[in-house]
């Protein structure tokens, strides 16, 4: 069985008294280089649907961040010494290039009635950040060799932090810098417009360190990136190189301020036909079909009470399972974890439907993760797989349990809106404030 919890002193960081969050020299796209702010941004590097999604980005601008993020070679082996040689050469070329004062950075994220605004900085790693999710070994691995190869934090984790929804402390520093011209403007293609400021000024830096440091956080967005960054502040410490590894890109939200949207994460099992799925199922769950569009079928999901899941083979083809055998949970969900951890649907998913019924193995090849539930249907039908579609948890449960030092199944939901990749990166060789 998987282990989708840790245990308590695995799930944060040492307890310094708050978090430090430290001003960087930005290192941001020189705007007369690139064909347009927008076309060399791109989504996080895990929402980013390969290899479509990749060639869309790569095509967009020549000098995208995805080169940077996701890169790729004939040779496996050279993909992060491609990106290193990548962004030496983006610096060389005068496409890149460092702020001269090192800041914090407010960011706006605005997209209709969605708002969302934070700070932007290098967060010392042992100040108490709860994560919330189990992480995936091989992912860690991966971003740690591509971390360790470029020396640089290509994109912020989403962090978010209860504040008093006020305009004091770090918050009042935000909304002053919103009456200055921003360094930045543009409108990615998702609709969402983004403008960043830089905080500089040491009395203002000041008044956001001493608020925050009364503060613990919450990874939203990032458990891969965060425990990147333990892995390598561990191996460089007590080394001469081991400045700036100590801390790591992230972006802090008063989510008491501005409330973070939380969506579901949808699984695609390629190697698992439909038929056999639903066939696995039989006496385990209520099984029933839902007609009608893909709207109309997580419509029907999301009333549905208890723990339930929207099978799909494909567009038009939805089944909805619910009502799993208590006997089943009962035998098969762990113990040793508090009610609210066992009654998740993604518990449940895993525990039961993945290891206990379909016998779906824990890796990348038979697990695919997305984060639209078009994407993950069209996926499930090109690959002749099936799509489990979710529903997304609460930010107060992912709040509680890791509070508990419990972590939630990898993938249980999406905290957004995420930042954008490309606006404004941290080259380690250019230090801290």
């Amino acid at each position: 069985m998987r282990t989708d919890g840790n245990d308590a002193h695995d799930a944060s960081a040492p307890d310094t008294g708050g978090l430090r969050l430290l001003p960087f020299r930005g290192l941001r796209y020189v705007p007369e280089r690139v064909s347009s702010l927008a076309a060399v941004t791109s989504p996080p590097y895990d929402v980013v649907v390969r290899p479509d999604g990749v060639l869309h980005l790569e095509t967009a601008d020549p000098y995208n961040i995805v080169r940077l993020i996701l890169p790729h070679t004939v040779d496996p082996a050279a993909r992060h010494r491609k990106a290193a040689d990548t962004l030496r050469r983006w610096r060389d070329e005068g496409v890149l290039a460092a702020d001269r004062t090192p800041a914090l950075y407010v960011y706006e994220q605005r997209r209709g009635e969605v708002l969302q605004r934070g700070l932007i900085g290098a967060l010392r790693l042992d100040g108490p950040v709860l994560p919330h999710e189990d992480v995936v070994p091989e992912i860690v691995a991966d971003r740690a060799a591509l971390m360790r190869e470029t020396a640089a934090n290509f994109e912020p984790l989403l962090l978010s932090y209860r504040g008093e929804g006020t305009v004091t402390g770090a918050t009042a520093v935000i909304e002053r810098a919103l009456t200055r011209p921003p360094l930045l403007t543009t409108t990615t293609e998702d609709g969402f417009a983004h403008r960043l400021w830089a905080v500089s000024d040491p009395d203002e830096v000041a008044t956001a360190a001493a608020d925050l440091a009364g503060r613990e956080a919450l990874i939203a967005d990032g458990h891969h990136r965060w425990a990147t960054y333990q892995r390598l502040d561990t191996e460089r410490r007590g080394c001469a190189d081991a400045e700036g590894w100590d801390s790591g890109l992230v972006l802090l939200v008063d989510s008491a301020r501005y409330p973070l949207q939380v969506r579901a994460i949808h699984r695609v099992l390629p190697l698992l036909p439909p038929g056999d799925a639903l066939a696995a199922l039989e006496g385990v769950c209520r099984v029933r079909e839902v007609h009608g569009p893909p709207a109309a079928a997580l419509e029907a999901l999301a009333g549905t009470p208890g723990n339930a899941f929207l099978l799909s083979s494909g567009p038009g083809s939805f089944h909805l399972v619910d009502r799993p055998d208590p006997g089943l949970l009962a035998r098969t969900v762990r113990t040793d974890r508090p009610e609210a951890w066992r009654r998740l649907d993604a518990t449940v998913l895993h525990s039961v439907l993945l290891d206990e019924v379909w016998r779906v193995p824990d890796r990348p090849s038979d697990i695919s993760y997305l984060h639209s539930a078009d994407d993950a249907v069209e996926q499930a039908h090109q690959r002749g797989g099936t799509a489990v579609l979710l529903r997304p948890e609460r930010e107060e449960t992912a709040r509680e349990l890791a509070g508990q030092g419990v972590t939630m199944p990898r993938k249980s939901t999406s905290f957004g809106p995420k930042p954008a990749t490309g606006l404004v990166l941290r080259d380690l060789a250019d230090g801290t404030g």
